[in-house]
């Protein structure tokens, strides 16, 4: 798989991973706790480490360009 196609289903995850914490259904999940309560804070995490992956391989990408 190339850093691009890489770079490209990491993105897919993000947005998809992002609309899920946005969502009133996962708000309305934690507000009843029916959940772990450090599940939004698990989640956010997932998105953060996630967005520096992004950035790592974006920087593998821009490396190629400049070779």
């Amino acid at each position: 798989m190339k850093p691009v196609e890489i770079l490209k289903d990491f993105n897919s995850c993000y947005v998809k991973i992002q609309a899920v914490a946005q969502s009133p259904e996962w708000q309305k999940l934690i507000a009843e706790m029916k959940i772990d309560p450090e599940a939004a804070t698990h989640l956010g995490d997932v998105l953060h480490y996630l967005e520096v992956a992004i950035g790592c391989v974006d920087e593998c990408i821009n490396q190629e360009k400049k070779s």
